[in-house]
């Protein structure tokens, strides 16, 4: 993966199958301590310490479509690569976290990536599943949430294509301005 934003795409994916009905997403750009830290976190399903601990496992995966899980892996290699580490932390029926950090300015860290693309493919994939974004950078920050745009906007979905190329347009000028 190129980018962290596929990172975080393919984490929320796994707490999509996982039965996430609620999914926040924090990306921290701490430039002034030198720190990148993603979380992530849902209500999903969960999981017991053992299924934690087999994780970082490449060829362990829950899913029964495929017989490789390489996303936690990849993503602990990439924070580890850039002088930083991955926790996970999770109970059965309760939801998981996810946490990365990275040293910002470690020339191995992988850009933060195009997040707007990442969160609208997310919406598409699981327009049911609310999602919560935050986003700071420099102790600016940008907020997004699903489930309140739906309540402003007065309907129940956000799959519709003009909509999702305005919020796509909203979403990158926000980040723009938190530059």
């Amino acid at each position: 993966m190129n980018d962290l934003s596929l990172h975080i795409l393919d984490v929320a994916e796994n707490s999509i199958n996982a039965g996430a009905k609620n999914i926040e997403i924090i990306i921290d750009e701490d430039i002034e301590n030198d720190r990148l830290t993603i979380e992530i976190n849902d209500d999903g399903k969960g999981m017991d310490d053992a299924t934690i601990n087999k994780l970082s496992d490449p060829f362990f995966t829950s899913r029964n479509t495929r017989k490789v899980g390489l996303g936690i892996p990849f993503l602990k290699e990439a924070a580890e690569n850039a002088n930083g580490n991955l926790t996970i932390s999770s109970k059965p029926g309760k939801g998981t976290r996810i946490k990365a950090i990275f040293q910002y300015s470690h020339i191995d860290r992988k850009p933060v990536g195009d997040t707007e693309e990442t969160l609208i493919s997310l919406i598409l994939l699981a327009n049911e599943t609310e999602f919560i974004y935050k986003h700071i950078k420099n102790k600016k920050e940008f907020d997004f949430n699903t489930m309140e745009l739906k309540e402003q906007l007065g309907i129940k979905d956000l799959d519709e294509p003009g909509l999702l190329i305005q919020l796509k347009k909203i979403l990158k000028q926000k980040l723009l301005e938190i530059q």
